[in-house]
């Protein structure tokens, strides 16, 4: 019997009806770009946050954790609409009202994707439950239709305006690649992401310093690039070249010129990173990696301090290139190193946080892992 089985068993007193998994991703590059009609370039990780869901005879949803022992959130069914009452909880709830369930629920979350570091555990939160109910309720909804649904649950539900990336890797990565996502219209292609074959690694980097998207700062971000769309009378950033935009400085606002500089410049990254992958020139993709963090960081202005060192520690003990991941304000970073450096580049981070007086870091690696699934019927 799996742990979150016996969870479930414990907590509820009977066995699962279905149990899946889904997990957290690191995006490569192409950040803050999928809510401009962007590519990204994402692969899923193999830290998974695992859902048990048993269905009830009547018309309540009782939602636990094993991260959260000993305490269960009951509602009506009826009362499930959005607001901005709860906590983690509303990502479970807002999957449910987005699918049109209409039946009570005993759900078990085991959360294993850190929290906060800028590895998508929501998305991970919503794809594992969103997979198990598809499955469980015979729905029928295709991945594209499913990713659409858990962003609209987070958007609507929970209150964050994410793009669409983060449950597009969730639900559709294929394992040993990165996924090519055109956010546009969710067509998407594997790029083989082997680096280990080149004697690399991609370290990743949880600053520790916690962040939540909840607190306006992301928001001001796709409301910046709202704007310029707006008066710009175009579609999306996809839309915009250097050219085109350096030609419409004086329609818009300093900041928003620099926010609209940064999708642009992000987009095109993407792109040639996918070229540098295919042709395994890693000297170019750590180029491209280094030019995305200093977007981030200067033009869009979602960085900071312990992200910041992170990536200038990696570079200065060799690596080929280093970022932020995520949507920004803390979280994770990632560095393309030798694998061979690997120590030395941890000892060289970890120096330089100490003499910041940061709270020390974590380091992990992931190979590029398989999207959701069904782990267990009945």
């Amino acid at each position: 019997m799996s742990t979150i089985e016996r969870n479930f068993v414990l907590t509820f007193g009977q066995p699962p009806d279905i149990i899946a998994a889904a997990p957290g991703r690191v995006n490569l590059i192409g950040e803050h770009i999928d809510y401009s009609d962007g590519y990204v370039l994402p692969f899923a990780i193999a830290d998974r946050t695992y859902c048990a869901i048993g269905k009830r005879s009547d018309r309540r949803v009782h939602i636990a954790s094993a991260q959260r022992r000993n305490r269960v959130i009951s509602i009506k069914l009826d009362d499930i609409k959005p607001s901005r009452a709860g906590k983690w909880e509303r990502y479970v709830l807002g999957v449910i009202w987005s699918l049109g369930i209409n039946q009570g629920l005993d759900i078990m979350i085991d959360g294993q994707v850190p929290l906060g570091a800028g590895l998508s555990s929501s998305a991970a939160l919503e794809c594992s439950v969103a997979t198990a109910l598809n499955d469980l309720f015979s729905l029928g909804i295709d991945l594209e239709s499913l990713a659409r649904l858990t962003q609209k649950a987070e958007n609507d539900y929970v209150g964050v305006p994410c793009g669409i990336m983060d449950q597009s890797v969730s639900l559709m990565a294929n394992r040993g690649s990165a996924l090519l996502l055109d956010c546009r219209d969710l067509s998407s292609r594997n790029v083989s992401f082997d680096v280990a074959a080149s004697g690399l690694e991609l370290l990743i980097i949880d600053t520790q310093a916690h962040h939540s998207l909840t607190d306006g700062g992301y928001a001001q971000r796709r409301a910046s690039c709202e704007s310029v769309v707006a008066k710009l009378s175009i579609r999306s950033m996809r839309e915009l070249t250097l050219e085109k935009l350096e030609a419409s400085k004086d329609l818009i606002s300093g900041i928003e010129f620099m926010r609209a500089r940064h999708a642009v410049t992000e987009i095109r990254r993407v792109l040639d990173a996918v070229v540098a992958l295919e042709k395994e020139d890693f000297v170019d993709l750590g180029r491209l990696l280094n030019a995305s963090h200093a977007s981030l960081r200067d033009d869009y202005d979602v960085s900071c301090p312990e992200l910041n060192t992170a990536v200038a520690a990696s570079i200065s003990a060799g690596a080929l290139g280093a970022r932020m991941v995520g949507g920004g304000f803390g979280g994770s970073a990632i560095a393309l190193i030798k694998a061979s450096h690997t120590q030395e580049t941890i000892k060289n981070i970890e120096t330089q946080f100490r003499k910041n007086r940061f709270k020390a870091p974590r380091f992990f690696t992931s190979l590029p892992s398989q999207g959701a699934q069904i782990i267990q019927r009945g």
